[in-house]
């Protein structure tokens, strides 16, 4: 989360090893702290958003030269708008919360902050959310059934839970099913990322 962006202005990024939670590990916490569909966003949208801005570590901090603050934490919640760290100027502290408490390897703390902050501005209010989840996943509107989305399809008739699993035999089998029906443009991100690009980087010395 980024408090101001300022083109030029070089964002010092500081990972001091907390603790770094496995992605299925991050995934059973945050369902079991009330995220899970929390003001209709997935686990998986929280999933993504933290691997993004934190890579899932605890201590992970960020400061912002141009607005003098810093971003804390695994949800890398800003010290201008959200938390108190006592040093960031005319700091609004919207989560009554100390920026440290943001990075206890018991989330809990942060988990209540980054409620607040989606109930007040919604996903939208992480950068990274917006520039690396953002219509970026398998969406349980076409294709995947998570028991709750509104006039599902389930055009893969695959539970959305499964396309999480580390085995990813049936996320391959619904990419096939997506790509036979829709083409590879059905990715906004291979549109953004990768198309008129060479990727052939992606498998070099692979050994396939």
């Amino acid at each position: 989360m980024k408090a101001l962006l300022i083109p030029g202005l070089l964002l010092l990024f500081v990972h001091v090893q907390g603790k770094v939670f496995e992605r299925c590990e991050l995934a059973r916490t945050l369902k079991k702290l009330g995220l899970d569909d929390y003001k209709g966003v997935s686990l998986a949208n929280w999933l993504c958003l933290t691997k993004w801005e934190s890579g899932y570590n605890t201590k992970a901090t960020n400061y912002n030269p141009g607005s003098e603050s810093t971003d804390y934490g695994i949800f890398q919640i800003n010290s201008k708008w959200w938390c108190n760290d006592g040093k960031t100027p005319n700091a609004v502290d919207g989560c009554h919360v100390s920026c440290s408490a943001l990075m206890e390897n018991d989330i809990e703390k942060a988990v209540a902050c980054a409620k607040h902050i989606v109930s007040e501005q919604g996903i939208t209010a992480w950068v990274a959310w917006k520039s690396h989840c953002r219509d970026h996943d398998i969406n349980s509107k076409w294709w995947c059934n998570d028991g709750k989305t509104p006039n599902a399809v389930d055009g893969c008739h695959v539970s959305c839970s499964e396309l999480m699993e580390n085995n990813i035999a049936k996320a391959v089998a619904c990419a096939k099913h997506i790509v036979s029906e829709q083409g590879i443009t059905a990715w906004v991100a291979w549109k953004s990322h990768c198309r008129d690009h060479d990727v052939s980087s992606y498998v070099e010395g692979c050994s396939l």
